[in-house]
């Protein structure tokens, strides 16, 4: 009897859970719900195209042109009465990223999922422990000799490595996989530039690595966790089975790596980030101990590896059906050559750029620019909230919920880009002036958040556009690009904006041209 009433009392409530549920998520702004289920079939039916589906939703919810927030009703998975709030309003963002920063931190969900792949370095912490490692970061992201170190990294890399692959394709008339090769060319730039020490991933037999193989899946590994409930991933990794084992194995192979980088860059310092941060004392005035150093090297690695060459990748990919802008973009690489090194197209492809000269390309900085408007490496970026909280558009924040802003949705409203929200156009982001076209960033800056925003900014920006830059010519300089026939190019859905395909490529050498003479 006692077994009967206990069931009873159980469905009892879970049905008054699940009536509750549905009375509340039906006054809410948001996609449709479903009796029971709330929006998860629209959820299912849509996860292959995540990121267009919260954008539409998110136009969708504000009428009348303008743009909102939209809650999402998923019962018990979420968390907080099981409610779901994404926004891409620029004014709730700023709010977020900067007037009330303190209160949306990493959260304890985030920084547990990636605890055992980052530990407590800067991505993946909060407080002191953050603003220690941020403090100390920034006075040598600032350096030019740390610009300088990126340039030669990257230099090197194409002119031994990249032109070389791409060459011997162009031939050869065989297709490449653009974005596995850029994927390994800024593996091997980050890692030099961390810790001094060259994986050599981007090699003309595109060679296996271990470092490389496991630390992508431990990344990989890493991100489900934020996939399944918590008590699901910690049963799994106290059983040693299915990705809780991948991860354990490979970072395992991640461990040993570092510490042999840690003990090289011991007996012999150099001026990478390692060494750089081995000079340095945490919050305490100690110098970091070994297993912190690790951490902080890995997590630089996981921030500079994806970010560039996903950008990279769709950058090509609007390029190459986009004939107007890829022709402003050469004819603009032919002017600064042409005044640096002589009108000898020849010279002009014999070395990569120096920064100085990638400093002078407004248009090509203006189309990379435009390639994270509309396809920002981290499409969507979530914030745990400390205390309840009210965004600027009124919508409640309970404490202890997760608010998600969506960068990806951002760049495609109407009510903030225009019309012509969709199009390629690297020219909303120049300004004409007397001196000449000048790179201007939007007025409000929090309407572009792809380097993230407030305190948190990216520290690496002036280095990724460098190293961007640096590759958008070295490629473009040599070739013209064509995808392979029947090549799909579509979105992966994960936490990086990865092309779930990759992108194939046909490579034609480009015939170069001086720019026609100056009017007088």
């Amino acid at each position: 009897m006692d077994n009967v009433m206990a069931v009873f009392t159980l469905a009892a409530a879970v049905s008054a859970y699940l009536v509750w549920f549905w009375i509340l998520a039906r006054k809410l702004n948001g996609p449709g719900v479903w009796p029971v289920v709330g929006s998860l079939p629209y959820l299912f039916m849509n996860r292959r195209r995540i990121h267009d589906w919260i954008a539409g939703n998110l136009e969708a919810s504000g009428g009348a042109g303008t743009y909102q927030t939209c809650t999402v009703a998923v019962p018990f998975l979420a968390r907080r009465q099981g409610f779901y709030t994404v926004t891409c309003h620029p004014k709730n963002i700023e709010h977020i990223l900067r007037t009330r920063f303190d209160n949306y931190p990493k959260g304890p969900t985030w920084q547990t999922a990636f605890h055992d792949l980052l530990g407590q370095g800067i991505f993946n912490s909060d407080g002191e422990t953050w603003l220690i490692q941020r403090k100390t970061a920034a006075l040598e992201f600032t350096t030019r000799t740390l610009r300088q170190a990126m340039a030669r990294w990257v230099n090197r890399t194409i002119r031994t490595r990249l032109w070389i692959i791409l060459e011997k394709a162009a031939k050869e008339n065989s297709a490449v996989d653009l974005q596995d090769l850029l994927l390994r060319l800024t593996f091997d730039n980050i890692c030099g530039l961390t810790f001094g020490k060259d994986p050599e991933t981007l090699s003309p037999e595109l060679p296996e690595n271990p470092f490389a193989v496991a630390f992508d899946s431990a990344t990989e590994a890493t991100l489900q966790r934020l996939l399944y409930p918590g008590f699901l991933w910690r049963l799994k990794k106290l059983l040693d089975v299915g990705g809780e084992r991948r991860l354990r194995r490979s970072l395992q192979v991640v461990e040993n790596y570092m510490a042999e980088a840690l003990d090289a860059r011991k007996e012999t310092p150099s001026d990478d980030l390692l060494s750089r941060f081995m000079k340095k004392r945490d919050v305490d005035g100690n110098l970091f101990p070994s297993g912190v150093l690790k951490r902080i090297a890995l997590n630089f690695v996981l921030a500079g590896r994806d970010t560039s060459s996903v950008a990279l990748s769709w950058f090509f990919w609007l390029v190459m059906n986009t004939p107007r802008v890829e022709n402003t973009v050469v004819a603009e690489l032919a002017a600064v050559l042409h005044d640096t090194r002589g009108k000898d197209t020849r010279k002009w492809i014999e070395e990569p750029l120096t920064f100085d000269e990638a400093d002078r390309l407004v248009y090509l900085k203006a189309a990379l620019a435009e390639t994270l408007r509309l396809y920002p490496s981290v499409p969507e970026d979530f914030k745990y909230v400390v205390a309840d909280d009210v965004l600027p558009d009124g919508t409640r924040l309970p404490a202890g919920s997760t608010v998600t802003y969506s960068i990806y949705s951002m760049g495609r409203m109407r009510s903030i880009w225009g019309d012509d929200c969709l199009d390629f156009k690297p020219e909303r982001w120049i300004s004409a002036t007397p001196a000449g076209d000048r790179f201007e960033p939007p007025k409000n800056m929090y309407m572009f958040v792809a380097f993230n925003g407030g305190p948190r900014t990216c520290l690496g920006k002036d280095l990724a556009y460098l190293q961007m830059k640096s590759v958008a010519s070295a490629v473009l300089l040599r070739y013209r690009l064509s995808a392979v026939p029947g090549h799909r190019v579509e979105q992966k859905m994960s936490l990086t904006l990865f092309m779930k395909n990759g992108l194939k490529v046909y490579l034609k050498p480009r015939d170069l041209a001086p720019p026609p003479p100056k009017s007088a």
